[in-house]
């Protein structure tokens, strides 16, 4: 029995196509920081107003806790601190690398424009250009990381921290017998030892330290990233990859409260604890961790 869940996801994941027009017209969604955010298509002016409260909520947690706000000094600190930070040189483009937020089809749009000869992003910029591949943004000298944040345009991909740790544990379903098991290794490991799968995305991705011009959720990708790409001054006609975000909601929707219903109460409120600063930062008002959020006296 404690395989079932995992087996049932299987088969729902393999549904998702069929159910993608019913979710598309009115399936759940994860985010309703605005209402008008439900419909469809999503109009530019929405998703801009959209971006405003997402960023809202963000600069009032950052004004509220003691995340680090300036650049170290030392470049084994920088190292640390940016090693999820990637940039694209040539398109002026900075994101955060972090697994099962939706930003894998980011990453693959981006080296399809880095190939074509003819894309540039039609901005001036204090220094030469470079055209290097997606490269680390800690690869480069402090002078070149405080202008590639000031002048790039800045991507943060998010998604609520429990559908995150079920997709980690679904891609390595043998390596534990249970869901209640791996979350108990993962609190055991705390989140200084924690994995780039299971930390939180405040620590990996630095939003109080990188100003992000846009924050996508997962959930709303496909409509969401042609309104950046327009507003970033790339091509209309650019072909997006394909995002099945909007159809897995539903299937994390319901695994989630299969899962959650494995861990004890220490381990939820545990779980709460350890993505406090994301449930936090960002609107997870779905998140089935959120209900069990205290807010703390400091972060």
């Amino acid at each position: 029995m404690r395989f079932l869940p995992r087996l049932l996801l299987a088969a729902a994941l393999a549904t998702t196509t069929l159910l993608g027009c019913w979710l598309l017209l009115g399936g759940h969604r994860d985010d309703p920081t605005s209402r008008a955010e439900e419909a469809a298509p999503l109009t530019l002016d929405t998703f801009l107003h959209v971006q405003q409260l997402r960023k809202k909520r963000l600069r009032a947690f950052c004004s509220h806790s003691a995340k680090v706000a300036t650049l170290p000094e030392s470049h084994e600190e920088q190292a640390h601190m940016l090693s999820s930070v990637r940039v694209s040189t040539k398109l002026d483009f900075l994101y955060c690398q972090v697994p099962a937020t939706g930003m894998e089809g980011w990453q693959r749009l981006l080296e399809k424009l880095e190939e074509k000869e003819n894309v540039t992003v039609p901005m001036p910029l204090p220094y030469p250009r470079q055209h290097a591949l997606q490269t680390q943004l800690s690869k480069f000298n402090q002078t070149m990381i405080e202008a590639m944040m000031g002048s790039y345009t800045k991507v943060l991909f998010v998604r609520d921290p429990f559908q995150r740790l079920i997709s980690a544990y679904m891609q390595g379903m043998g390596s534990r017998p249970s869901f209640s098991s791996f979350v108990q290794d993962i609190l055991d490991r705390g989140q200084h030892n924690a994995s780039l799968e299971s930390k939180p995305l405040v620590s990996l991705c630095r939003p109080c330290l990188i100003q992000y011009d846009y924050v996508m959720m997962f959930g709303f990708l496909r409509q969401e990233l042609s309104h950046l790409l327009h507003r970033a001054g790339l091509p209309k006609d650019i072909h997006l990859p394909e995002f099945t975000d909007t159809q897995v909601q539903w299937t994390y929707k319901w695994l989630s409260e299969q899962l959650f219903s494995e861990l004890s109460l220490k381990q939820k409120k545990q779980l709460s604890r350890f993505y406090r600063w994301d449930l936090s930062a960002f609107q997870f008002s779905n998140s089935l961790l959120s209900d069990l959020l205290s807010t703390p006296e400091t972060w």
